[in-house]
Protein backbone atom coordinates (compact mmCIF):
# COMPACT_ATOMS: atom_id res chain seq x y z
CA UNK A 1 0.00 0.00 0.00
CA UNK A 2 1.23 3.48 -1.14
CA UNK A 3 2.04 5.84 1.72
CA UNK A 4 -0.05 8.79 1.69
CA UNK A 5 2.03 11.99 2.42
CA UNK A 6 2.17 14.41 5.22
CA UNK A 7 -0.37 17.10 4.09
CA UNK A 8 -0.96 20.62 5.89
CA UNK A 9 -4.21 22.33 5.27
CA UNK A 10 -4.34 25.77 6.69
CA UNK A 11 -7.36 27.74 7.38
CA UNK A 12 -8.41 24.35 8.78
CA UNK A 13 -11.32 25.44 11.32
CA UNK A 14 -13.31 27.24 8.27
CA UNK A 15 -16.34 26.26 6.64
CA UNK A 16 -14.07 24.52 3.58
CA UNK A 17 -11.10 23.74 6.04
CA UNK A 18 -13.12 21.56 8.56
CA UNK A 19 -14.35 19.29 5.37
CA UNK A 20 -10.92 18.96 3.81
CA UNK A 21 -9.28 17.80 7.20
CA UNK A 22 -11.92 15.35 7.46
CA UNK A 23 -11.96 14.11 4.02
CA UNK A 24 -7.89 13.89 3.84
CA UNK A 25 -8.08 12.09 7.58
CA UNK A 26 -10.25 9.62 6.06
CA UNK A 27 -8.42 8.91 2.69
CA UNK A 28 -5.29 8.07 4.92
CA UNK A 29 -3.04 11.21 4.90
CA UNK A 30 -1.18 12.60 7.84
CA UNK A 31 -2.90 16.00 7.89
CA UNK A 32 -1.71 19.01 10.14
CA UNK A 33 -4.50 21.28 10.81
CA UNK A 34 -3.62 25.10 11.05
CA UNK A 35 -5.53 27.51 12.48
CA UNK A 36 -5.33 31.24 13.90
CA UNK A 37 -8.34 30.20 16.01
CA UNK A 38 -7.81 27.58 18.61
CA UNK A 39 -8.49 25.17 19.77
CA UNK A 40 -10.35 23.82 16.73
CA UNK A 41 -13.66 22.54 15.55
CA UNK A 42 -12.13 19.21 14.94
CA UNK A 43 -12.40 16.35 17.14
CA UNK A 44 -10.53 13.60 15.38
CA UNK A 45 -8.14 13.16 17.71
CA UNK A 46 -5.77 11.77 14.73
CA UNK A 47 -5.34 14.89 13.00
CA UNK A 48 -2.15 16.89 14.32
CA UNK A 49 -3.39 20.62 15.65
CA UNK A 50 -0.76 23.72 14.88
CA UNK A 51 -2.00 27.33 15.79
CA UNK A 52 -0.30 30.54 14.05
CA UNK A 53 -0.99 33.45 12.62
CA UNK A 54 -0.43 33.78 8.93
CA UNK A 55 0.43 37.42 8.67
CA UNK A 56 3.16 37.05 11.22
CA UNK A 57 6.71 35.80 8.41
CA UNK A 58 8.39 34.32 12.11
CA UNK A 59 5.63 32.40 12.99
CA UNK A 60 5.37 31.08 9.59
CA UNK A 61 8.72 30.38 9.38
CA UNK A 62 8.93 28.09 12.43
CA UNK A 63 5.82 26.51 11.25
CA UNK A 64 6.93 25.46 7.98
CA UNK A 65 10.22 24.24 9.74
CA UNK A 66 8.43 21.73 12.34
CA UNK A 67 5.90 20.69 9.86
CA UNK A 68 8.00 20.21 6.95
CA UNK A 69 4.80 19.48 5.11
CA UNK A 70 4.65 17.32 1.33
CA UNK A 71 1.98 18.90 0.46
CA UNK A 72 0.03 21.87 1.35
CA UNK A 73 -3.53 22.97 0.79
CA UNK A 74 -3.80 26.57 1.60
CA UNK A 75 -7.31 27.87 2.08
CA UNK A 76 -6.63 30.54 4.81
CA UNK A 77 -7.49 34.24 4.59
CA UNK A 78 -10.39 36.65 4.68
CA UNK A 79 -13.23 36.00 2.35
CA UNK A 80 -15.73 38.80 3.07
CA UNK A 81 -16.06 41.47 -0.01
CA UNK A 82 -18.04 43.68 3.34
CA UNK A 83 -14.91 43.37 5.18
CA UNK A 84 -12.36 44.76 2.75
CA UNK A 85 -14.08 47.68 1.77
CA UNK A 86 -13.50 48.10 5.90
CA UNK A 87 -9.91 46.80 5.84
CA UNK A 88 -8.53 46.55 2.72
CA UNK A 89 -5.24 46.03 4.10
CA UNK A 90 -5.83 43.18 6.19
CA UNK A 91 -7.27 41.41 3.53
CA UNK A 92 -3.81 41.88 1.85
CA UNK A 93 -2.11 40.54 4.60
CA UNK A 94 -4.46 38.24 4.96
CA UNK A 95 -4.88 36.43 0.90
CA UNK A 96 -1.62 37.95 -0.24
CA UNK A 97 1.13 38.42 2.21
CA UNK A 98 0.06 35.34 4.16
CA UNK A 99 0.45 33.05 0.84
CA UNK A 100 4.01 35.06 0.06
CA UNK A 101 4.85 33.74 3.69
CA UNK A 102 4.16 30.30 3.39
CA UNK A 103 5.69 29.94 -0.18
CA UNK A 104 8.78 31.38 0.88
CA UNK A 105 9.01 29.57 3.61
CA UNK A 106 9.09 26.24 1.87
CA UNK A 107 10.93 27.51 -0.68
CA UNK A 108 13.78 28.45 2.36
CA UNK A 109 13.67 25.36 3.80
CA UNK A 110 14.04 23.63 0.49
CA UNK A 111 11.27 21.31 1.00
CA UNK A 112 9.90 18.58 -1.69
CA UNK A 113 6.43 20.41 -1.45
CA UNK A 114 3.54 20.23 -4.00
CA UNK A 115 1.08 23.42 -3.39
CA UNK A 116 -2.33 24.07 -3.85
CA UNK A 117 -3.72 27.98 -3.44
CA UNK A 118 -6.92 27.72 -2.88
CA UNK A 119 -8.04 31.15 -5.26
CA UNK A 120 -11.41 33.11 -5.55
CA UNK A 121 -13.99 33.08 -8.89
CA UNK A 122 -14.01 36.87 -7.99
CA UNK A 123 -9.65 36.57 -8.86
CA UNK A 124 -9.30 38.91 -12.18
CA UNK A 125 -6.99 37.48 -15.20
CA UNK A 126 -3.95 38.97 -16.58
CA UNK A 127 -5.35 42.27 -18.25
CA UNK A 128 -8.10 43.58 -16.30
CA UNK A 129 -6.48 44.99 -13.61
CA UNK A 130 -8.59 48.19 -14.06
CA UNK A 131 -11.90 46.52 -13.38
CA UNK A 132 -11.57 45.86 -9.79
CA UNK A 133 -14.53 45.95 -8.21
CA UNK A 134 -13.71 45.96 -4.51
CA UNK A 135 -10.33 45.45 -2.35
CA UNK A 136 -10.96 40.77 -1.98
CA UNK A 137 -10.66 40.76 -5.62
CA UNK A 138 -7.99 42.48 -5.50
CA UNK A 139 -6.04 40.60 -2.50
CA UNK A 140 -7.22 37.32 -4.09
CA UNK A 141 -5.71 37.97 -7.65
CA UNK A 142 -2.58 39.23 -6.29
CA UNK A 143 -1.92 36.07 -3.69
CA UNK A 144 -2.53 34.29 -7.20
CA UNK A 145 0.36 36.45 -9.15
CA UNK A 146 2.29 35.48 -5.68
CA UNK A 147 1.77 32.00 -6.03
CA UNK A 148 2.63 31.35 -10.48
CA UNK A 149 5.57 33.84 -9.89
CA UNK A 150 7.25 32.06 -7.05
CA UNK A 151 6.53 29.04 -9.22
CA UNK A 152 8.01 30.68 -12.14
CA UNK A 153 11.00 32.35 -10.74
CA UNK A 154 11.86 29.63 -8.05
CA UNK A 155 11.26 26.18 -9.93
CA UNK A 156 8.00 25.48 -6.69
CA UNK A 157 5.49 22.56 -7.50
CA UNK A 158 2.48 25.53 -7.01
CA UNK A 159 -1.20 25.18 -8.18
CA UNK A 160 -4.25 27.06 -8.44
CA UNK A 161 -7.04 26.38 -7.80
CA UNK A 162 -10.40 28.39 -8.77
CA UNK A 163 -13.55 27.17 -7.08
CA UNK A 164 -16.97 28.82 -7.71
CA UNK A 165 -19.58 29.72 -4.95
CA UNK A 166 -18.88 26.60 -2.32
CA UNK A 167 -22.26 25.37 -0.60
CA UNK A 168 -22.69 22.15 1.57
CA UNK A 169 -23.46 21.60 5.06
CA UNK A 170 -21.74 23.60 7.66
CA UNK A 171 -20.91 26.84 8.99
CA UNK A 172 -21.04 29.10 5.87
CA UNK A 173 -21.59 33.00 5.16
CA UNK A 174 -22.83 31.75 1.48
CA UNK A 175 -26.78 32.77 0.48
CA UNK A 176 -27.69 28.94 0.26
CA UNK A 177 -26.99 28.56 4.08
CA UNK A 178 -28.06 32.52 5.18
CA UNK A 179 -31.65 31.06 3.56
CA UNK A 180 -31.60 27.61 4.80
CA UNK A 181 -30.87 29.23 8.30
CA UNK A 182 -34.11 31.82 7.90
CA UNK A 183 -36.09 28.85 6.62
CA UNK A 184 -35.35 26.94 9.66
CA UNK A 185 -36.00 29.61 11.68
CA UNK A 186 -39.28 29.52 10.48
CA UNK A 187 -40.30 26.08 11.02
CA UNK A 188 -38.64 25.66 14.59
CA UNK A 189 -40.17 29.45 16.29
CA UNK A 190 -42.75 30.19 13.65
CA UNK A 191 -41.30 33.52 12.97
CA UNK A 192 -42.46 35.80 9.64
CA UNK A 193 -42.61 33.16 7.14
CA UNK A 194 -41.86 35.20 4.56
CA UNK A 195 -38.39 34.51 3.13
CA UNK A 196 -36.85 38.35 1.77
CA UNK A 197 -34.15 37.89 -1.35
CA UNK A 198 -32.75 40.84 -3.00
CA UNK A 199 -33.17 39.67 -6.44
CA UNK A 200 -34.68 36.47 -7.49
CA UNK A 201 -32.79 36.85 -11.07
CA UNK A 202 -29.82 37.02 -9.52
CA UNK A 203 -27.61 34.07 -10.90
CA UNK A 204 -24.26 31.82 -9.77
CA UNK A 205 -22.48 28.81 -10.38
CA UNK A 206 -22.98 26.30 -6.82
CA UNK A 207 -20.77 23.78 -6.14
CA UNK A 208 -20.92 21.62 -3.11
CA UNK A 209 -17.52 22.11 -0.96
CA UNK A 210 -17.25 18.26 -0.90
CA UNK A 211 -17.03 17.75 -4.05
CA UNK A 212 -14.27 20.74 -4.19
CA UNK A 213 -12.38 19.17 -1.84
CA UNK A 214 -12.29 15.93 -3.98
CA UNK A 215 -11.06 18.43 -6.48
CA UNK A 216 -8.21 20.02 -4.59
CA UNK A 217 -7.38 16.17 -3.57
CA UNK A 218 -6.76 15.66 -7.52
CA UNK A 219 -4.71 18.78 -8.25
CA UNK A 220 -1.79 17.22 -5.72
CA UNK A 221 -2.40 13.83 -8.13
CA UNK A 222 -2.27 15.82 -11.56
CA UNK A 223 -2.19 19.23 -11.51
CA UNK A 224 0.48 21.11 -13.57
CA UNK A 225 2.62 24.08 -11.73
CA UNK A 226 1.68 27.19 -12.32
CA UNK A 227 -1.78 26.50 -14.01
CA UNK A 228 -5.33 27.61 -12.99
CA UNK A 229 -8.07 25.00 -12.61
CA UNK A 230 -11.72 26.36 -12.24
CA UNK A 231 -13.93 23.89 -9.99
CA UNK A 232 -17.08 24.39 -10.84
CA UNK A 233 -21.09 22.97 -11.55
CA UNK A 234 -20.94 24.56 -14.84
CA UNK A 235 -24.28 24.87 -14.48
CA UNK A 236 -25.82 28.65 -13.18
CA UNK A 237 -28.57 29.03 -10.46
CA UNK A 238 -30.92 31.64 -9.73
CA UNK A 239 -31.63 32.74 -6.31
CA UNK A 240 -35.79 32.34 -7.82
CA UNK A 241 -34.52 28.57 -8.10
CA UNK A 242 -33.00 28.68 -4.24
CA UNK A 243 -35.45 29.89 -2.75
CA UNK A 244 -38.11 27.43 -4.55
CA UNK A 245 -36.09 24.53 -3.75
CA UNK A 246 -36.57 25.59 -0.11
CA UNK A 247 -40.00 25.70 -0.34
CA UNK A 248 -40.29 22.34 -1.43
CA UNK A 249 -37.82 20.80 0.76
CA UNK A 250 -39.37 22.95 4.25
CA UNK A 251 -41.98 21.45 6.48
CA UNK A 252 -44.04 24.66 6.50
CA UNK A 253 -45.19 27.22 4.12
CA UNK A 254 -43.87 30.46 3.45
CA UNK A 255 -44.26 33.26 0.64
CA UNK A 256 -41.31 34.85 -1.07
CA UNK A 257 -40.53 38.23 -1.57
CA UNK A 258 -38.00 40.04 -3.57
CA UNK A 259 -37.03 43.91 -3.92
CA UNK A 260 -36.05 43.87 -7.43
CA UNK A 261 -35.83 41.79 -10.33
CA UNK A 262 -33.32 42.22 -12.93
CA UNK A 263 -31.54 40.19 -15.35
CA UNK A 264 -27.75 39.46 -15.05
CA UNK A 265 -25.65 38.84 -17.97
CA UNK A 266 -22.98 35.80 -16.38
CA UNK A 267 -20.21 33.67 -17.60
CA UNK A 268 -20.79 29.85 -17.32
CA UNK A 269 -17.49 28.86 -17.04
CA UNK A 270 -16.70 24.91 -16.58
CA UNK A 271 -14.52 22.67 -15.23
CA UNK A 272 -12.79 21.12 -18.72
CA UNK A 273 -9.31 20.36 -17.54
CA UNK A 274 -10.47 18.53 -13.90
CA UNK A 275 -12.85 16.45 -15.61
CA UNK A 276 -10.82 15.81 -18.54
CA UNK A 277 -8.85 14.22 -15.64
CA UNK A 278 -11.55 12.48 -14.45
CA UNK A 279 -13.08 14.78 -11.71
CA UNK A 280 -16.74 15.25 -11.54
CA UNK A 281 -19.06 16.57 -9.27
CA UNK A 282 -20.91 13.39 -7.44
CA UNK A 283 -23.28 16.00 -5.32
CA UNK A 284 -26.25 17.24 -6.44
CA UNK A 285 -27.22 20.97 -6.22
CA UNK A 286 -30.90 19.41 -4.43
CA UNK A 287 -28.96 17.40 -2.32
CA UNK A 288 -26.55 20.29 -1.00
CA UNK A 289 -29.65 21.85 -0.07
CA UNK A 290 -31.40 19.43 2.06
CA UNK A 291 -27.93 19.19 3.52
CA UNK A 292 -27.84 22.67 4.19
CA UNK A 293 -31.02 23.00 5.46
CA UNK A 294 -31.13 19.72 7.97
CA UNK A 295 -27.67 21.07 8.93
CA UNK A 296 -29.32 24.71 10.07
CA UNK A 297 -32.02 22.91 12.09
CA UNK A 298 -29.53 20.89 13.87
CA UNK A 299 -27.40 24.07 14.89
CA UNK A 300 -30.84 26.41 15.42
CA UNK A 301 -31.67 23.14 18.16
Amino acid sequence: MTRKQRIMITGANGFTGLHACQYFKKAGYDVTAVSRVFPMNLTDERIHMEQCDLTNKNQVKNLISKVKPEQLLHLAGQNNVQDSWNEPITSLEANAMSTAYIIDSIRQENLPCKIVIVGSALQLDLGMYSSFQHPYSLSKTIQVLVAQSWESLYGMDIVIAKPSNLIGPGDSTGVCSILAKKVAEMELHGSQRVLTVNNLFVQRDFIDVRDAVRAYEKLFEIGKSGVIYDITSGQLRSLKEITVALQNLSIVDFKIQTLKNTQENIEVTTSKKLLDAGWSPLISFEKSLEDILNYQRKSLL
